[in-house]
């Protein structure tokens, strides 16, 4: 009887030392492994619009994506009419402003619905504008895309009303 009352402390204690170092395992497993990155990062940098470092605001203090050669900023101001959604469109290391693109805006509204808005170049400011007349409180997700002689580019960006 003491043989078998030993024999069950015996592997009792070794189930218990078993079970404490695989927990002691995990512990250190979890602080090597590093996330998945999300598939849009697993992307080339180069067909990928890449947002800028966050806080960073462009040279109009809007929001900035990175596609490619061409550098996108999205400036939302609210009027009394909506929105006024500005669209700095420029190419290269120098930033010089696109004026022949064809520019939408996709704008998903709190509700869900969405509305597409086409944006007009303006040459005196040098940029693409629309006024979008949503005034419901909340946030709208705007998918920016540009046609440049068959070339498309792309950005994502919110406002909030």
């Amino acid at each position: 009887m003491k043989t078998i009352k030993s024999s069950l402390i015996i592997l009792s204690s070794i189930g218990l030392l078993s079970l404490g170092a695989c927990g002691k395992g995990d512990e250190a497993s979890d602080t090597k492994i590093s996330p998945t990155p999300p598939p849009a990062a697993s992307k080339p940098a180069s067909s990928a619009p890449a947002a800028a470092p966050a806080g960073a605001k462009g040279a109009n203090g809007g929001q900035v994506v990175n596609a490619g050669a061409y550098h996108l900023e999205f400036v939302p101001e609210k009027e009394a009419t909506g929105t006024h959604l500005d669209l700095y469109l420029q190419k290269g290391d120098k930033k010089e402003p696109v004026a022949d693109a064809k520019v939408t805006a996709q704008v998903q509204l709190p509700s869900g619905k969405q509305q597409t808005l086409a944006l007009k170049y303006d040459p005196e400011g040098k940029h693409y504008a629309v006024v979008f007349p949503g005034k419901d409180p909340g946030q709208y997700p705007v998918k920016v895309n540009a046609d440049i002689k068959g070339e498309k580019v792309d950005g994502r960006f919110t406002f909030t009303q």
